[in-house]
Parts: C-alpha cells; structure tokens; sequence
C-alpha cells in the first residue's frame, strides 16, 4: 500500500488522482473565526502527509475559505488536491460562487468542485436543467475546475436520481459510519453503484456528525476504522484542534482493515441506538 509520511493513500476513481485516506474538513477550519489556529491546523495537517483538503462556499459565511487559502500560501497550494462545493442551483449563482471560491481559496483552478446539500426533491432537475452543472462544464474547460461531482446526506434517492440523470460525476460525497447502515443507507445503497462507475468515493461524518456515535461507547478509532474498511477513497474528517488532527493522524497511520465479523459486531453493537436516524439528525 502507498502511504504518504505513514498515511495511506487510494486513487480517488476515475479521477486518477492520489488521495490520502484522512482528509481536512473545511467547516470546522473557520467555525471559531481564528485564523491562526485554521492555518495552523491545515498546515500541520499537510506537513504531517495529508493532502486532500475539503471546503465549501457557505461555510461559517466564507471564512473557511478565507482561512484555506491564507494557508495554502508559500507554496502549501502545490502540495494539496483542493475540493470546495457550490450551492449553485441556477447558472449565474453557481458562476458567482465559484469566483468567490477561487478568490477566498486564493486559486486558479479548484481541483474538485462539488454541487453542495442535494437534500431536496427539486435539486437533481435544478442542477441538470437550469444551468448550474452547464456553467459547470464550462468553468471546467476554462481551466477553473478539474473535476465535478456532488455532496449530500439526506436521503439516498436523490443521488439515484442524480446518478441516473444522464452526467458522469467524478466525485460524490456522502456519510459513510456505522449508524448509517442501518438507517436510509448511502454506504449500503449508492456505494455499489460508485464503484460499478469508478466514481470517486468520498466519505464524511464518521462520529455521525456532532459526535453521535461516541454516545453510544465507540470509540472514535473503532467509529473511524469502520468507516475507513468501507470501499470509500478518502474520509473527510472536521478538526477544531491541533490535538484532534494528531489523534486522527494516529488512527490512520495504524488503520488495517475491519474483519467482516470485526465489522458485524460493531454493527450489532450499535444497531440498538440507530433507530430511526435519532443520532443522525442530518438525515431528518
């Protein structure tokens, strides 16, 4: 296995690009407004191996964008596959948020681009049919983006519906943990049909959010370890401390895939709190 300082690295689909398995989550970068400590946090994060870094416009009103490319400075940004998403559900809004993306990060070209919380019925239509994935495709052939795909975590139907849609996504993000296999499950439902098309798969909420998972006594490396086992290229992880990046770091560098009845019992360990998607209030 090719590791990067220790850090396992998978070929995110189709896209042929070398991810490594932990990614840094955008949201958290810029939730306190501490510049500082976000730029500490992803510039240890990519000194330490990490190279996939994960954004999105909306995040903490723009900051964690801001933050990201003030720290992808001094030549950081050579050294990172870069991701931030677009809410874009109409051309000209899609257009806008890209340019303010590529501003904040401080960036020519955005590596992957995503369209960002497909959580609603109209949303598959709007991005086919209304300009945003066109504006898409050209902002692509311009050289602003290198590859396209889509994020989500509400209900595995709607990426049905955009995977069924007719456009060849590159990348599709989703919540792959335990909790999630038992309830409306991306992991068990859209995964196989990801790997059939080579499409990048990319994990994220693997403490089920704000933590849900550690409620019920799995521990944050065992929560990790599952997710990780799951056929998904890289897990983007949200990091509020330079602690927390050094025990995520730790987990990954030690990850050797679950057993499947390693992975049974934890699924039957957790299967009494999965209930309806209580611990997993994304999905409500």
């Amino acid at each position: 296995m090719d590791t990067a300082n220790g850090i396992p690295l998978r070929i995110l689909g189709r896209t042929g690009l070398s991810v490594t398995v932990l990614a840094v989550g955008g949201y958290h970068i810029g939730k306190d407004r501490n510049d500082r400590l976000g730029i500490r946090i992803i510039r240890t994060a990519i000194d330490e191996g990490v190279n996939f870094l994960d954004n999105a416009w909306c995040y903490n009103e723009g900051v964690s964008e801001s933050i990201m490319g003030l720290a992808l400075e001094d030549g950081y940004r050579d050294k990172v596959v870069l991701m931030t998403k677009n809410h874009g559900r109409d051309g000209r809004t899609f257009r806008s948020q890209l340019e303010d993306s590529l501003h904040r990060l401080k960036t020519d070209t955005i590596d992957v681009l995503q369209f960002h919380e497909i959580i609603k019925d109209e949303f598959p239509e709007a991005i086919y049919n209304h300009g945003p994935l066109e504006e898409a495709i050209k902002a692509r052939d311009e050289g602003k983006i290198r590859y396209i795909g889509f994020t989500g975590h509400w209900r595995p139907y709607l990426f049905k519906r955009m995977l069924e849609m007719g456009y060849e996504w590159d990348t599709v993000q989703m919540p792959v943990n335990l909790l999630d296999y038992h309830y409306e499950s991306f992991a068990r439902e859209i995964i196989p049909m990801l790997s059939r098309k080579n499409i990048g798969v990319i994990g994220m909420k693997s403490l089920a959010g704000d933590g849900g998972i550690l409620t019920t006594g799995v521990s944050a490396a065992q929560a990790m370890s599952y997710s990780l086992s799951q056929p998904i290229h890289t897990l983007v992880s949200g990091m509020d401390t330079v602690e927390i990046l050094g025990k995520n770091l730790d987990i990954v560098r030690s990850f050797e895939p679950l057993s499947d009845d390693e992975q049974k019992k934890l699924l039957a360990e957790i299967a009494p709190h999965a209930g309806n998607g209580e611990l997993e209030g994304y999905k409500k």
